[in-house]
């Protein structure tokens, strides 16, 4: 039954029910049933219900239009299921001349003394106050404004029942705020994993940003030092999404690090071609090996050369990263293997680029070009480079902010992916 959160009139009627609090047990095999409304007769609609909204504290269940234009209206106490319905009977009818007699209808609660005493402040009229009764418990009967009858009643069952319900509550919520903190000491750890630092690269400004769907996620940069002016750029996203996911990361973090330490200390030559591919298959046993046998990354790996601004790269199954040249003309760095970790015996090549003054290197996860619209519309990738080419003139910083900035305007929404790119423009 419908609950509306505020019990103000005088707005125009909503339509149809809301989903109303209820003792649902999921694992009960045969289909769900329960009570729906019990009709209360009354005089007047308004009336009736400014009594069980401001004297009872009752909720407003049901605020709708009959087809013939008049209100249905319908109450709740702010416990259990139970949802009256007020209906105003045509004078004369025999639903009339049942106003002002016994419903028949009993209210549970853990006090009979306590309610009673509340409710006498606020006006509710008892024809009968708090007795003891043979089977134990206490009972008293009320009026509402009609002079129905309504049977207040609590017994020790209920008592001990409802006991039990709060401290499930108090458990729930302890769980949930441990719950709560433990993701938030999450978020801060993954936060540390992300570059703290920037290598010194004397012909590239660049810069990284990361913005979670959840508080935590499987998006990954990071930039390496590789040993004679070599640097690294890395992005990845893990399949999955939350915790799982924030762990494949970390877990693929530890592996590229682990790694470019080694590789950096490496000697170096003109000849030294298969370096990238080494590295990465190292990467992709170590990530089969600790990983479940269908998680996988997609991986975008490029070494960058300081001094002949020459760029490697390798791209394992992720979006092709943009290369805007100072001319306008635009290149992309596309796969050149298939994703890490889902396969043992795994080859990939490494593509060759250079980077010139002026020139701009986009790198990013489909949490950009995948976000999307009411219309169901993505941003895609040619909305990404007509932002990078307006954009163009702005520091990295900056650019990578305003390119955030046109996809959250372009999907207000609830973000649903991670979001990470890296820019880097060369000077």
């Amino acid at each position: 039954m419908a609950r509306m959160s505020s019990p103000a009139r005088g707005h125009s009627h909503s339509h149809g029910h809301k989903a109303h609090r209820c003792s649902f047990h999921p694992d009960r095999q045969d289909l769900y049933v329960r009570l729906g409304t019990v009709s209360v007769f009354v005089r007047d609609q308004e009336r009736s219900l400014r009594f069980y909204l401001d004297q009872l504290g009752f909720e407003l269940a049901l605020d709708a239009d009959l087809p013939s234009g008049a209100p249905r209206l319908a109450v709740s106490p702010p416990d259990g299921t139970a949802v009256l319905l007020l209906v105003a009977p045509r004078p004369g009818s025999e639903e009339y001349r049942l106003i002002g007699r016994p419903t028949q209808i009993a209210f549970l609660t853990e006090n009979v003394e306590r309610k009673y005493q509340q409710w006498c402040s606020n006006g509710v009229a008892f024809s009968q106050p708090p007795q003891t009764q043979a089977g134990a418990g206490k009972s008293a009967t009320f009026l509402d404004v009609d002079g129905n009858s309504f049977l207040l009643v609590e017994n020790e069952a209920a008592v001990r029942e409802i006991e039990e319900l709060r401290r499930e509550h108090v458990e729930r919520l302890e769980s949930e705020h441990m719950a709560a903190m433990e993701l938030e000491t999450a978020r801060e750890v993954q936060a540390r994993l992300l570059p703290q630092t920037q290598p010194e690269v004397s012909t590239l400004e660049y810069c990284g940003l990361c913005m979670q769907a959840r508080t935590v996620g499987g998006d990954y940069y990071d930039f390496f030092t590789l040993g004679r002016d070599r640097f690294g750029f890395v992005i990845g996203d893990i399949s999955g999404k939350g915790t799982p996911a924030a762990l494949l990361m970390a877990n693929l973090q530890a592996h590229l690090r682990n790694l470019c330490s080694t590789y950096s200390s490496r000697p170096y030559t003109p000849f030294a071609v298969e370096q990238p591919q080494r590295l990465l298959q190292a990467v992709n046993q170590l990530f089969c090996e600790n990983t479940a046998a269908r998680a996988f990354a997609t991986l975008l790996f490029v070494e960058y050369n300081d001094a002949t601004r020459r760029l490697r790269y390798a791209n394992c199954g992720h979006l092709p990263a943009l290369i805007l040249r100072s001319d306008d003309a635009l290149e992309t760095l596309d796969s050149t293997s298939t994703v890490v970790g889902l396969f043992d015996r795994w080859e990939c090549e490494v593509g060759e680029s250079r980077l010139s003054a002026g020139d701009t290197l986009v790198i990013y996860t489909d949490g950009v070009t995948e976000s999307f619209n009411d219309e169901e519309e993505q941003f895609g990738q040619e909305r990404l480079i007509e932002a990078l080419r307006r954009n163009r003139d702005l520091a990295a910083p900056a650019l990578l902010r305003t390119i955030v900035e046109e996809v959250r305007r372009f999907s207000p929404q609830k973000q649903h992916d991670d979001i990470t790119l890296i820019a880097a423009k060369c000077r």
